[in-house]
């Protein structure tokens, strides 16, 4: 049997999907079909910390918002969106300790990917997340944690300390409440002021 030009094409193609998903802790969730990156707590030193980017955009409520609207607080930062099923899977957990550490002097906010703000504004609804997120429709904000800790992926979750300092970065769609507060409750401890 003779294959075409497309048919070769179409099998490279096929082996270099396969091949692309076996390299670089790269799994199969099993969740419609999405591809997500490892599963990683990465915490930084308090000697070792570098400022994190100013993240500023128009929230989903058509407000400007920036992390600078929130200095000297705790800020979690999280990357999602409604159409990936980790994050919808994932917040519910941000939710609870959204409201576990509101009183903590920790502000959470959500960085929207390649999503319409109309089906995120209504996807939070549904859940019941009160905090802002910016609609990041050009991908500035997430692309501003390049030089320090970088997405590996969506849902990616960093923490911010008070000085306003990068001190974590999570991206294990598997994460607990209790684990996230307890990373939130370390950086706020490892952070005099």
């Amino acid at each position: 049997m003779k294959f075409g030009a497309a048919a070769k094409v179409g099998v490279a193609f096929v082996l270099l999907l396969v091949l692309s998903a076996c390299v670089g802790g790269v799994e199969d969730t099993g969740d419609d079909g999405y591809i997500g990156g490892s599963k990683k707590i990465d915490t930084i030193p308090v000697g070792e910390r570098q400022q994190a980017p100013v993240l500023s955009g128009v929230g989903l409520d058509g407000e400007k918002i920036s992390t600078a609207d929130f200095a000297g607080q705790t800020i979690v930062v999280n990357l999602w969106g409604s159409w990936c099923p980790p994050c919808r899977k994932e917040a519910p957990v941000l939710k609870i300790a959204a409201e576990e550490t509101a009183d903590q002097d920790v502000q959470f906010l959500g960085i929207l990917a390649k999503d319409d703000p109309a089906s995120a504004k209504a996807f939070n609804t549904k859940v019941g997340i009160t905090y802002p997120s910016i609609h990041d429709a050009d991908g500035r904000n997430q692309a501003a944690f390049a030089d320090t800790l970088g997405a590996l992926g969506i849902p990616t979750t960093w923490i911010i300390d008070e000085k306003g300092r990068l001190a974590a970065r999570i991206t294990d769609s598997e994460l607990s409440a209790a684990t996230l507060i307890d990373i939130i409750e370390w950086t706020k401890a490892d952070s005099p002021a």
